[in-house]
């Protein structure tokens, strides 16, 4: 009898624990299942500003806060209400929507700010109604200076083709912001080194900049464009006289003639013999010391891509008559 009472309290305890064990397995799936549903409440968010604003720092110092109506899951509100006394939100705006306010500060009208729902509340979050209609921002003054873009660019062309021009660079110079003395050397930002090779079309594309440690630039990527042209080379013979000579002097130019070679878009329009003049101005040959010079011309007739002079120096001599 007594072997018999004991079984039945050991079978009595294990009956215990299955029926707690099922208890909290229908708690745990009641629970996700009710947090998995939608519910409509009002959620504040602490927002800090990031934003590239000309002239300074690039995070607000203050926080402001945004509310608004929301449909979500219950998560996301429990997630919503552990986060609102932690650590503001940081956002990124858009320098076009960040408005001068006066003085260091700045602000985003309600307009805008709808644009920027969807990093504040999250995608899985539906605005019902915006409660907040303006953000305040303050951005103090930061060291900087503006200074221009000079590519890393090595560039190959397919026979007969080459650029016109320089490479384009968009923006063409950048604001960069750091501690003066590191700022006091900066007189220019790199690309990071680039090629371009074989090519025989018009070019362009993006490149991030090189920025050294300490320092900040408005932009982190620019665009760069290169017109590609397909070319004829044509050797030329021209005369090289001298310019704006004194009626009572002559300027005597050695070698009299040059020959030219030149770049000519491809096909060729002009003719080119008769619109080329190069020349020795007499302001020129009066400030040198040798008398030789670097010779000028008129503008080049369309189409002429770019030249080579031989020689690059003349010998010029005055003559009083």
């Amino acid at each position: 009898m007594a072997r018999r009472i004991r079984m039945g309290r050991f079978l009595g305890g294990r009956d215990t624990t299955v029926f707690l064990l099922s208890l909290l397995l229908a708690s745990s799936i009641w629970l996700i299942h009710n947090l998995s549903l939608n519910y409509s409440a009002q959620i504040q968010v602490p927002v800090a500003a990031r934003c590239n604003v000309e002239g300074h720092a690039a995070l607000s110092v203050n926080s402001t806060t945004v509310l608004a109506r929301c449909r979500t899951s219950g998560f996301n509100l429990i997630r919503f209400r552990r986060s609102s006394g932690q650590k503001p939100l940081e956002v990124s705006f858009d320098p076009a929507d960040m408005h001068p306010r006066g003085g260091d500060w700045f602000y985003v009208a309600g307009a805008d700010l709808n644009r920027y729902v969807p990093q504040i509340f999250g995608d899985e979050t539906k605005i019902e109604v915006l409660l907040t209609d303006t953000l305040a921002f303050r951005f103090p003054v930061e060291n900087h200076k503006r200074v221009p873009v000079v590519p890393m660019c090595s560039v190959s062309y397919r026979p007969q083709y080459t650029g016109v021009g320089e490479i384009r660079m968009n923006p063409d110079s950048v604001t960069v912001y750091g501690e003066p003395f590191h700022l006091e050397n900066i007189d220019r930002i790199l690309t990071q080194a680039f090629t371009l090779e074989d090519i025989s079309s018009s070019v362009h594309g993006s490149v991030p900049l090189e920025v050294r440690k300490g320092l900040r630039t408005s932009h982190t990527v620019v665009e760069y464009s290169l017109d590609v042209e397909r070319y004829v080379e044509i050797r030329v013979s021209v005369p090289v006289v001298g310019r704006n000579v004194p009626a009572d002097r002559t300027l005597l130019v050695y070698p009299p003639t040059a020959e030219v070679r030149l770049r000519c878009a491809f096909p060729m329009t002009a003719e080119l013999e008769e619109n080329l003049d190069f020349y020795v101005d007499y302001k020129v040959f009066a400030q040198s010391l040798t008398g030789r010079c670097l010779p000028d011309h008129d503008p080049l007739p369309p189409g002429v891509i770019d030249f080579a002079i031989r020689p690059e120096v003349f010998d010029c001599v005055e003559r009083v008559r």
